[in-house]
């Protein structure tokens, strides 16, 4: 069961990822909602979309570039094949613009003839036919004349840049000036694969009127009904998406699913008929987004007592060839680069580039994790070199109420970067923990080289360690985006007596289908299964923005709640003296159908300047720390990451189990990210393209986590709740990577710190990346 402390103000919920088994499982019991999707998922009742059923569907498929740049001079089509047994869809067959709808009309939905390939696997042509033997056996008789151009894989080297910002503050010359030390670093880290459970998979359904219905596995319905209407000049009406059961997106469903709908609607149209597009694991893999690669160079200054006078930061992102989402994923990762901690002068550069590898895109935590590894593994290295425990050098900076950040926000509340950071301390007992590591290392004389006895687990000669990271994660939108986009979300009172919570927001195993209804149950004074959550289909939900950034609770959430605070005062003033939950089906009766729709409005105070970039970067900010405890095998250089202590400033809890479910899952996928998660690319392909061949951490490979969930509410939402799905995937990599410095004495500054890396670290190989 969960204790609870209370410090400065600040609720800690603390709960352990190891149940034990006598205890009674969380859920109702412990007055929380069952998840309400579970039982389906878990006894195989649930569809997904590859389940789905259509009389008379076809299936299509992708014809895909096999260079990474040149002219497409011709698309062949093999005369002895009877190509009207089948449908072939080109960029002649698009009714409207050949663009993928996004943040630059940059990428078509397939290359023209005399257009240019600028990737491999990009899509050139589609093929539909009624069994899938069909299009094995004719997928190799379409043939790509092409023209090869020269191409550019390192975005230091391209000259087309897809966004760039600069953030300034104080006198950067003279906060250098006044420093005792000066310490640089390059960090790089490279692509990381979503890897969700179930692949992209998209069905297209023609309608008598020459529209669209999509149904899918998505994360962002009115992202796709956008680029229907355009590419294929529909009406709001004729362009219809239905959000299917989806499992698992990470970012990865959130821009790309637009581009698969357009190609099985280009097919269901030239077809007339339902066509199926479901993605094989490796197309999946070597055709859509990642994590952005990049480039951070810091230079940092400090005082010997361990104050920060001086940040200059540098970003590099590799946008792939396409811009997608590029300027918004680098414009968060420049507005955390410089970690969460104070310093007057500091000047932050981003900038992301095209290069001639596939587009990247969104990945839980959209920028940040990038740079925020980069800042944590600098701190982390200016303590070594004042011989300061890293934990002291992040009291004496970390931002606290009232600080101001490079971009003259004033952080008036919802602060709590000294609580997750304390709580991380004292939960891993981490400075005797340190001491314990620093005495094993004088015992087999020092890390850093190969001992000639270190300690022993079995037959094997290991070293023990253990890191600290400290992060922070902007909530919701960057800047002025609420605003822009104008949410909207609604809950309706049916003519029949129901209670329905209407957006567009949905469910990939985070919780929402329970975590909405909940809310609206709790305003309203009734049971939650008495609330139901619509169905995500453009037709019928309001276009409540997407389901990234951590914005679902904290922001949709808020609307959510404040139009069935709306609705209760209208049923309990139609009705005088009687609650809502006494009134509300006779008020039905009486009166039909009574829907609430509640517009986002800008949250009061919070000022953002676009163009230059200050302001209030975002309303509130969430607060993570984690402590990593490591084994490293000397001999080999594997590494096993045994404990991991999470704390993570949520706002406030919603519902306990599932908020830690997302604590512990980004915690596992910052340790893949850490140790092993690595897309192998040469001349701009993906060579580990494979289940068999990209590793990511499995059951065995887990840690055991630890969860402690702090709450420092924000004012702006009814809740009080800000983000948690992406907030601890900022913080457990550059854990760890500390703790393996601290166990072998090496610093390993590009992810992922594979063995071989770290060994020629040991072996003090000048070719690994160094200070």
């Amino acid at each position: 069961m969960p204790t609870r402390a209370f410090t400065s103000g600040v609720q800690t919920v603390e709960r352990a990822l190891v149940v034990d088994p006598g205890q009674r499982v969380p859920g109702r019991a412990a007055g929380f909602p069952l998840r309400r999707e579970g039982p389906a998922k878990l006894t195989g009742a649930a569809k997904y979309t590859d389940d789905l059923v259509f009389p008379g569907a076809w299936h299509g498929i992708t014809i895909r570039s096999t260079e990474a740049h040149a002219k497409l001079v011709a698309i062949e089509l093999d005369p002895d094949v009877d190509w009207s047994k089948v449908v072939v869809a080109t960029a002649a067959d698009i009714p409207g613009d050949n663009v993928v709808a996004s943040i630059k009309d940059d990428q078509p939905v397939l290359v023209p003839v005399g257009g240019v390939i600028r990737h491999h696997a990009e899509p050139v042509a589609l093929l539909a036919a009624p069994d899938k033997e069909t299009l094995r056996r004719l997928k190799g008789r379409i043939r790509l004349v092409t023209e090869p151009l020269p191409p550019v894989f390192d975005p230091e080297q391209s000259d087309h840049v897809f966004a760039k910002y600069e953030v300034t503050t104080g006198d950067l010359a003279l906060g250098f000036a006044g420093a005792d030390l000066i310490v640089e670093g390059t960090y790089r880290v490279g692509h990381q694969e979503q890897l969700y459970i179930e692949n992209n998979a998209m069905i297209a359904v023609p309608g008598d009127d020459g529209g669209i219905v999509i149904h899918g596995s998505l994360q962002c319905p009115y992202y796709v009904h956008k680029a229907l209407k355009r590419a294929l000049r529909l009406t709001h009406v004729q362009a219809r998406v239905i959000a299917e059961e989806t499992g698992g997106g990470f970012g990865g469903k959130e821009e790309y699913p637009s581009m698969i709908a357009l190609h099985a609607s280009l097919l269901a149209l030239k077809a007339k008929r339902p066509v199926r597009m479901i993605y094989e694991r490796h197309e999946d893999i070597s055709a859509t987004t990642k994590r952005h690669p990049a480039i951070v160079r810091h230079r940092s200054g400090v005082t010997k007592d361990g104050v920060l006078v001086a940040q200059d930061v540098e970003v590099i992102m590799d946008g792939g060839a396409y811009c997608t989402l590029s300027p918004v994923v680098l414009s968060r990762g420049l507005l955390h680069a410089g970690g969460p901690y104070r310093c007057p002068n500091v000047r932050l550069r981003a900038c992301a580039t095209r290069t001639n590898t596939p587009p990247n895109g969104a990945f839980r935590g959209f920028g940040a994790p990038q740079t925020e590894f980069a800042a944590e593994m600098q701190l982390n290295r200016i303590a070594e070199r004042l011989e300061m425990s890293p934990a002291e050098l992040r009291r004496r900076n970390v931002y606290r109420l009232n600080d101001t950040t490079p971009t003259g926000q004033v952080l008036r509340e919802s602060v709590a970067a000294e609580e997750v950071l304390e709580q991380a301390l004292g939960a891993s007992h981490f400075e005797r923990i340190r001491e314990r590591t620093a005495r094993e290392s004088a015992e087999r004389g020092g890390s850093g080289t190969i001992p000639p006895g270190p300690l022993r687990s079995g037959d094997r000669r290991v070293a023990n360690g253990i890191g600290l990271a400290l992060g922070w994660h902007g909530a919701g939108f960057t800047g002025s985006g609420e605003v822009y986009i104008g949410s909207i979300a609604s809950v309706e009172l049916t003519a029949d007596g129901r209670i329905r919570v209407l957006t567009a927001n949905t469910e990939m195993g985070q919780g929402t289908k329970t975590v909405f209804p909940q809310m609206v149950a709790a305003e309203l004074g009734v049971p939650s299964d008495w609330v139901e959550y619509a169905p995500q289909d453009t037709a019928e939900v309001p276009d409540s923005g997407p389901t990234v950034a951590s914005r679902t609770v904290m922001v949709v959430g808020g609307l959510v709640i404040r139009a069935a605070r709306r609705l209760k005062a209208a049923v309990e003033e139609r009705n005088p003296g009687v609650p809502f939950h006494e009134a509300f089906r006779d008020d039905a009766k009486a009166n039909g159908a009574t829907r609430i729709d509640q517009k986002f409005e800008a949250y009061p105070g919070v000022v953002f300047d676009d163009a230059t970039y200050v302001g209030d970067a975002y309303p509130a900010y969430g607060w993570a720390a984690a402590v990593a405890s490591v084994e490293v095998d000397l001999d080999t250089a594997e590494v096993t990451v045994r404990d991991v202590i999470a704390v993570d400033d949520v706002g406030k809890v919603i519902h306990p189990v599932l908020c830690e479910g997302q604590v512990e899952g980004g915690t596992l996928q910052a340790v893949g990210y850490a140790t092993l998660e690595e897309m192998k690319v040469r001349d701009g392909r993906y060579l580990n393209d494979r289940l068999a061949t990209y590793l990511i951490p499995t059951a065995m490979d887990a840690p055991h986590i630890r969860t402690i969930l702090v709450e420092a509410p924000f004012s702006g939402a009814p809740h009080g709740a800000k983000g948690v799905g992406e907030l601890p995937m900022d913080v457990a990599a550059p854990a760890v990577i500390a703790a393996i410095h601290d166990a072998t004495g090496v610093w390993i500054h590009d992810l992922p710190a594979t063995p071989e890396r770290i060994l020629a670290a040991m072996h003090g190989d000048r070719g690994a990346p160094a200070a």
